[in-house]
Order: C-alpha cells, then structure tokens, then sequence
C-alpha cells in the first residue's frame, strides 16, 4: 500500500486560523451601518465568534436592540505581509453570522474564558469605567462585548476563494510561530539577505529575475514574493517534514538553503 504524500502546506482551516491570531485588528459590518474595528476575535469553543466593538457605535447600539433574534453581520479580518511589499494583503477572511449582544451578566465569566486564550489589553476596556474605590474612569475607548454566531466562512487569497465549513475551523490549531512571524521575517529581509539569495536560488529561472521578498513563514515551510516586471508571484519552498520547535523550524531552513551544517556547526577556523 503506497504511503500518504507529506503534508506541504497548511489546510485552508489552519491559515484562517492562524490569520485569525495574527491580525492585530478587524472590521465588523452590519448592513446599512459603518464598520466598526474590533480589537477582539476570538473562536469559542461553541463555534462563535467573541468580539468587541467600541460601546459607542451604531453597530453596538443596533446589536444590543436587535435581542435574541441578532443581526446579520460580517467579520472581515485582513492578514498583511510584515514587510511592505507592493501588495501587501496576503489574504482576507469573511465570517458571516448572527450577531447577539451578551447580556451584562455572561460578560465577566466570558472575558474570563477569553482572556485565558488571548490575553487582549482590550478586554480590559470591555464594559469598563468602575474603580475598585466606586468612582468612575473614562477610558480612551471602551468596548461593547458581542458574539457573533457562524453560519459561514470564506477567505480568499492569490490562489482565489474558498469556504471553510466550520467543524474544519474549530479541528484546526493556528500556526505554531505564527505570533513570531512578523519579526522573523522582517529580521530575515533587513538583517540576513543572504538567507533570502540562497532560498531564491531554489526558485525556477523564470523568477529570479525579479524581486525576491519573504512573504511567509510556518511549519510547512517558507513562501517567497517575486515582485517582477510582469506581476507578483508567489512561491512555496516546503520544508521535506512538518517542524513543531524553532530549533526543527532552523534545520528545515538551513536544508532548504543547502547549507551542510544542519545543525549549525560551524566549519572548522571559521
């Protein structure tokens, strides 16, 4: 019996996931209404959507009227490249649902539960304004907490769109260096060029004769932009096996780059 082909890249349900960890804000829209950001979403356990949208807005007003019955609503969540390429939208998520107000009773056991996952400092702001003394406090912003119930997720990226059913999206677990992405990649691109020359060399000749960015990084492997004359191109290196530490995630580089000190040793009188 043949043995399943290595898993290469990440499912649809990981990179939503893990888009859903690193994006650092969030729209929310209800028809009819401006969008408001939203600091906080997070997946529950339940298969919705906490967020939190400032207290003040429409959207939380129409939220808190609409009752049990909700609002249809979007969360649309934007995953930007951490360098500043030419197109710097890696991929959008569109979660579409009912959106409910919480009622103020279920507000601290949920902060609780979310806080635990993320520690967010805008959980602190959410229906805040009471000092330990009894005496109020006008915080910059303060936000309304809301749950929005999922009846569908799409994203979409350079490759097109797709749905994500959710049973798919709560199996799945963001990438492991996904918090940790954005500084490597920029360290990559500022502090080691040498590193991104070398991956570059792996690329078809076709490619090589634009300009070679970082575009990704997960346990799968590294992604490449070529920003060229003709267009953007984006290309996966992946790694022969799925790393899970920073000291597999270093191998599985310095094997893509060809370099023979996988355990980086260096050579001897270097």
């Amino acid at each position: 019996m043949a043995l399943p082909a290595p898993t290469t890249a990440p499912t649809t349900a990981e990179r939503i996931r893990s888009a859903c960890a690193r994006a650092g804000g969030a729209m929310l829209a209800v028809e009819g209404l401006e969008p408001a950001p939203t600091p906080v979403h997070h997946l529950l356990d339940d298969g919705s959507f906490a967020t939190t949208v400032p207290v003040d807005s429409a959207l939380a007003a129409t939220a808190v009227s609409a009752g049990a019955a909700g609002v249809h609503a979007v969360l649309e969540l934007t995953d930007h490249a951490p360098l500043p390429l030419r197109e710097p939208v890696r991929s959008l998520v569109w979660i579409q649902g009912r959106l409910r107000d919480v009622p103020m009773r279920e507000v601290p056991a949920l902060l609780d539960l979310v806080a635990a996952a993320e520690p967010n400092p805008a959980l602190l702001q959410v229906n805040s304004g009471i000092t330990d003394s009894g005496t109020t406090t006008e915080p910059e912003i303060r936000y309304a907490l809301l749950r929005l119930e999922i009846e569908s997720i799409v994203v979409a990226d350079s490759t097109g769109a797709e749905s994500v059913p959710l049973s798919a999206l709560l199996g799945a677990d963001p990438d492991p260096f996904c918090a940790m992405e954005s500084c490597w990649l920029q360290h990559m691109e500022s502090a080691h060029r040498d590193v991104v020359d070398r991956l570059a060399s792996r690329l078809p000749m076709t490619l090589r004769r634009g300009r070679v960015r970082p575009l990704g990084l997960d346990r799968y492997g590294v992604q490449l932009r070529v920003e060229g004359d003709d267009g953007d191109h984006d290309v996966r290196l992946s790694f022969a096996k799925p790393v899970d530490d920073v000291t597999g995630l270093s191998q599985a580089i310095r094997v893509l780059m060809g370099c023979p000190f996988l355990n980086g040793l260096r050579a001897r009188g270097v």
